[in-house]
């Protein structure tokens, strides 16, 4: 199948291009580069550098390589960000997302996979959260992304088009072969900060707040490894080949861990101490989210093959590793 990953020169882009590949796919690549690398691109697959909103530019593209699916992963994703700068991830996640909607349909594709997100759901009444919850996003971010699961469904009803999308909890873990990871600096991702922190490149890391409604007082999130997700992408993907009408399935195992918990096995798997300091609660931030994961496991026929934390922040870990052997090469 010739498909079109736009943001696949990002973290989760990258290793769905790897999983892609392995497939017998044939990928091509839409990227800025505004927080992607080349280097995170696999050997061979063609990389085109644009915006997705670009439309003219996408339906050339999507003409050109006869694409037939689509998985969208170019967007903004840090939470705090968009509580200050909403505007631009309204841009950036809605109005990019709705142009290359309409390059789709112009070009006739079909197939759409989407990178939604549990911020969705805001502060869920109860844990885990089912797909059928309340939808009462907190931040910028995840209204972003529940105005575009609105689209798709719009889209859907009003031509021959079909998608899943899939609501991502927290995305953890690199490459198992250490191939790509999560690169881009600044990162705001717990395992990758603690994992920052263990080698020396942070000082020390914060937790923010330590007064929430869970067992230690810190927020409790259900982390999944990058690969594993990739994988879902690719379960959607023979999902909707086979003719599956569209859907949204939750993507995470099903269960969580404190951010104490995560910087316990972070020093455990390093073997270093390092520096933790206690500040108040970001903006934005639910006390506890954790996937319902039926729908993912039983329509799409996804079966978890990485659900293990101190696993997830070992390869979290070596990828560190090796932007940091790099850099100082």
């Amino acid at each position: 199948m010739n498909i079109l990953v736009t943001g696949g020169a990002g973290y989760i882009g990258s290793h769905m291009v790897l999983e892609l590949l392995a497939r017998g796919d044939k990928v091509i690549v839409l990227d800025n580069l505004s927080t992607g690398f080349r280097s995170n691109i696999a050997k061979g697959v063609k990389l085109i550098v644009g915006d997705v909103g670009n439309e003219s530019l996408v339906v050339k593209t999507l003409r050109q390589h006869d694409i037939e699916a689509v998985i969208h992963f170019a967007g903004s994703i840090v939470v705090p960000e968009s509580v200050s700068d909403p505007l631009g991830y309204y841009f950036n996640n809605t109005v990019n997302s709705r142009a290359l909607l309409a390059a789709c349909i112009k070009a006739g594709v079909k197939r759409f996979i989407f990178s939604s997100t549990a911020a969705v759901y805001g502060n869920p009444e109860s844990v885990p959260v089912m797909e059928d919850a309340l939808l009462a996003p907190i931040s910028p971010y995840g209204s972003s992304k529940l105005m575009t699961e609105t689209m798709l469904q719009d889209t859907s009803l009003a031509h021959d088009f079909r998608y899943v999308a899939l609501r991502y909890f927290n995305v953890a873990g690199a490459d198992p072969e250490g191939r790509t990871g999560q690169s881009t600096e600044r990162a705001t991702h717990l395992i990758k900060v603690a994992c920052e922190a263990a080698i020396g490149k942070r000082t020390q890391l914060d937790i923010f707040g330590t007064d929430y409604p869970t067992p230690d007082g810190t927020c409790v999130r259900d982390y999944i490894h990058v690969s594993d997700l990739a994988r879902a992408h690719a379960c959607a993907l023979t999902y909707l080949g086979d003719g599956g009408e569209s859907l949204i399935a939750n993507c995470g195992y099903g269960h969580g861990y404190s951010v104490r918990e995560v910087i316990d096995s972070v020093k455990q798997v390093s073997g270093v101490k390092f520096k933790v300091r206690e500040v108040p609660r970001r903006a934005g931030d639910p006390a506890s989210l954790m996937a319902g994961t039926e729908r993912v496991r039983t329509i799409l026929g996804w079966k978890p093959e990485l659900d293990n934390l101190d696993d997830i922040v070992a390869h979290a870990l070596n990828w560190e590793q090796h932007l940091l052997a790099n850099h100082a090469a």
